[in-house]
């Protein structure tokens, strides 16, 4: 009996503690499919160094493994405390400063990154700091510096975040230092850029600009962790190759209490859209620490998957934790033990669904198939990954193998939940030919047994983009040879 394949996707994020000896080969093998490089920590070397090592590593096991570059993204935060963290205490008076040369803080005052912050705040706002550990009450707007009172006080150290409770800040979608980044992004050849802090839709159009310029071809995923991003959640969704639910600054600028509800509608909006969607930060914080997650991440975790989201993704668990393997093999766990759970209600029906495109409708076509009849799988003979993207786009049980010469469209393939990349190159031989060395490249591999049925799509011309127009139902018979071809 085969082994259950787990549908949803797992990103992990490397940093220090996976730059030991063996981390890398340790994390992969648990099963990550794709890797986030976090620009806002690290040098440019640090991360060239970073990807190229997890490709060794994905090479010596045998596996495709995405890159992830996330961007730092215009993140207002306090500067550097003249002698360490200090302590702020409740009802203590605490000054923002805002020059540029602000000197270096203590216990009172502290310089900020954005210096017209005096401009967007009024007496009476709260602002979170450390993800909203601290609050401070706004007092007084003065020229360059915005005086507070502490509401909730504790440990204060060097470049801690800010934000406004129900955001507002104006300050720009991209910053200097992005830009670089996005250059770098480029240059080793990263297969998805995360932007941070998305406001609107033009910000997600900017950094694709600046990404094809720099000779990118990189997905473009908007994080959504603004309260303004919240009101223009359709049009920055279509613009998007791909969505991050980011839950940490989110959280702080909406509210606890709202979070659970926005991710939902979140992920709603993606699936609508027809779009990729990550739930990301602090699934399963406790294992910074322990070497098991808590009931309630293991809970979180699983509603998330349940949702319909199509990765779950680790952050400060692998980046800077003591048990990184540890992190992902219990998200893999809890993954394959909500997916068991997963019932599919998706409506398959034409007139539920827009249908621009022919792969779009053959793949309509083949999850109807697939659900009414009953397959093993459905096998995708794809070039760019479009068809198995609208594949994955409807929830159904059955697993989906997209088979593809291209390096590049199976490691954004990766992220597709329910998708299985398949290293396969079909040009050269005619439409049955390919579907027959399919089947069989699939039944060596043991994904396949003799008897299995499976859907097939491919298109008339193999090798070409945007070509799929063709369904087949095959049987697996026996040496793996498939029987039964036709096009349906």
């Amino acid at each position: 009996m085969q082994a259950q394949l787990r549908r949803t996707k797992i990103i992990a994020t490397l940093g220090p503690a996976t730059d030991a000896p063996g981390a890398l080969k340790r994390l992969l093998a648990e099963g990550v499919d794709v890797v986030r490089l976090n620009l806002s920590h690290g040098t440019h070397e640090d991360h060239r160094a970073r990807a190229d090592a997890v490709r060794a590593a994905a090479a010596e096991l045998g596996n495709e493994v995405g890159v992830l570059a996330d961007l730092q993204g215009p993140k207002i935060r306090v500067e550097r405390f003249a002698a360490g963290p200090v302590h702020l205490d409740p009802g203590q008076d605490f000054l923002l400063d805002c020059r540029i040369d602000a000197p270096p803080g203590d216990a009172s005052r502290v310089g900020v990154s954005y210096h017209d912050l005096w401009r967007d705040v009024r007496p009476g706002d709260v602002l979170l700091l450390d993800d909203g550990l601290i609050s401070l009450e706004v007092i007084d707007v003065l020229e360059q510096a915005v005086r507070c009172r502490v509401l909730a006080g504790g440990r204060l150290s060097d470049r801690k975040g800010i934000n406004r409770l129900g955001g507002g800040l104006t300050v720009a979608a991209l910053s200097d230092k992005d830009r670089a980044d996005i250059r770098l992004a480029a240059s080793i050849g990263a297969d998805f850029l995360a932007v941070s802090f998305v406001k609107t839709a033009d910000d997600v159009e900017q950094a694709r600009a600046l990404l094809r310029e720099a000779g990118g071809d990189a997905a473009l995923v908007a994080k959504i962790e603004r309260a303004e991003a919240i009101e223009n959640l359709s049009a920055i969704v279509e613009v998007s190759d791909a969505v991050m639910v980011a839950r940490g600054d989110l959280g702080v600028e909406i509210g606890d209490a709202e979070l659970p509800g926005l991710q939902k509608k979140i992920i709603r909006e993606a699936l609508l859209h027809k779009r990729v969607v990550i739930t990301a930060t602090q699934m399963m914080q406790s294992m910074v620490e322990s070497p098991i997650p808590t009931r309630a991440e293991v809970l979180d975790v699983a509603n998330a998957v349940i949702d319909g989201t199509d990765a779950v993704m680790l952050s400060q668990e692998t980046a800077a934790g003591r048990h990184p393997d540890k992190a992902v093999a219990a998200m893999r766990r809890v993954c394959l033990g909500a997916e068991r759970q997963f019932e599919p209600k998706e409506d398959l029906s034409p007139g539920t669904h827009g249908l621009d495109r022919t792969d779009q409708a053959i793949a309509l076509a083949a999850m109807f198939l697939a659900n009414q009849i009953g397959v093993r799988a459905l096998i995708a003979l794809t070039e760019s990954g479009g068809t198995a993207q609208w594949l994955s786009r409807y929830r159904s049980t059955v697993p989906i193998y997209a088979l593809s010469r291209n390096p590049a469209a199976r490691r954004r393939m990766l992220l597709y939940r329910d998708v299985h990349p398949v290293e396969f190159d079909a040009r050269g031989v005619g439409p049955t030919q390919a579907a027959r060395e399919a089947v069989l490249h699939l039944f060596r591999l043991g994904h396949l047994a003799v008897d299995d049925r499976v859907i097939l799509t491919t298109g008339d011309h193999t090798g070409q983009l945007g070509g799929t127009n063709t369904l087949k139902l095959l049987k697996v018979g026996e040496s793996g040879v498939a029987e039964g071809l036709g096009d349906l």
